[in-house]
């Protein structure tokens, strides 16, 4: 790694937004696409796992910390962001996506953005028994953030999306970190936009990139589900299971896989 403390860059998407990015490490870039209320700070305990092998690349996207934000949301906006953030990285990278931000990973990927090799952590696609387990709110988060309700809109997607029970949410809501999912709330549509009802999209045939579908052997079994057959839509695709906990494997065991993967 370069240093103890990532360094922190911006550069600016096709639309003009600035999205801020840290690098830190030396050798192969690989960019790591956070998922729903994260920003760059969500992803900076597995890019400091990565540094001594990789030049890696954790961002803000659009709406969040100290990127820009420019409506109307499209994910092709998003795309364009993760295009300008491979050009500043060398003109190709891997790329790393967990949940809505693994589907946004592999939707750029599969639009021909030069990714080298594409891992995809829980994308949360729901397939076999488990379609319709969690339903697609995005109208009504539109509703609530336009109304500037951003507790309501957090509360309906971790109701929802997440499925936390109502008392765990009033739980949260006494303690400081409710401030900081408020804060980025509106970016909850994106995510939801992005993961459309968690329908698995055809256009996931097209990738070509080499890809690796990392599933938690703690996670729910639609979640685990869900990246496998990520896998299996896309060609050449592999999937793997690793001890970890809900929606989430430790850095120490997650790095060790990618770097196999992406190195060989």
């Amino acid at each position: 790694m370069s240093g103890t403390t990532p360094v922190v860059e911006q550069v600016r998407s096709a639309d003009g937004t600035p999205i801020a990015f840290e690098r830190s490490g030396a050798g192969p870039a690989v960019i790591l696409v956070g998922g729903a209320f994260s920003d760059r700070n969500a992803t900076r305990d597995l890019g400091a796992a990565l540094a001594a092998d990789f030049t890696v690349l954790g961002y803000d996207r659009r709406g969040r910390g100290h990127s820009g934000d420019t409506a109307p949301y499209e994910i092709g906006r998003e795309i364009d962001d993760l295009a300008a953030l491979i050009a500043t990285a060398g003109g190709s990278a891997a790329v790393y996506g967990i949940s809505s931000g693994a589907i946004l990973a592999a939707l750029a990927t599969a639009q021909g953005l030069p990714v080298t090799g594409l891992v995809l952590f829980e994308p949360p696609f729901q397939v076999g028994s488990h379609v319709g387990i969690r339903k697609d709110i995005t109208a009504q988060l539109i509703e609530l953030i336009a109304a500037g309700d951003r507790d309501g809109a957090v509360a309906a997607f971790l109701t929802a999306s997440v499925g936390l029970p109502a008392e765990a949410i009033a739980g949260m809501k006494t303690q400081p970190m409710w401030g900081a999912l408020t804060a980025i709330a509106h970016t909850l549509v994106y995510d939801s936009i992005v993961t459309a009802g968690g329908r698995l999209p055809d256009r996931l045939a097209a990738i070509t990139a080499p890809t690796l579908a990392v599933d938690s052997t703690g996670s729910p079994q639609w979640l685990r589900d869900g990246s496998r057959a990520a896998a299996e839509a896309i060609p050449g695709g592999r999937a793997i299971s690793l001890d970890g906990g809900y929606h989430d494997v430790p850095p120490a065991t997650l790095a060790p896989a990618l770097r196999e993967f992406l190195l060989g």
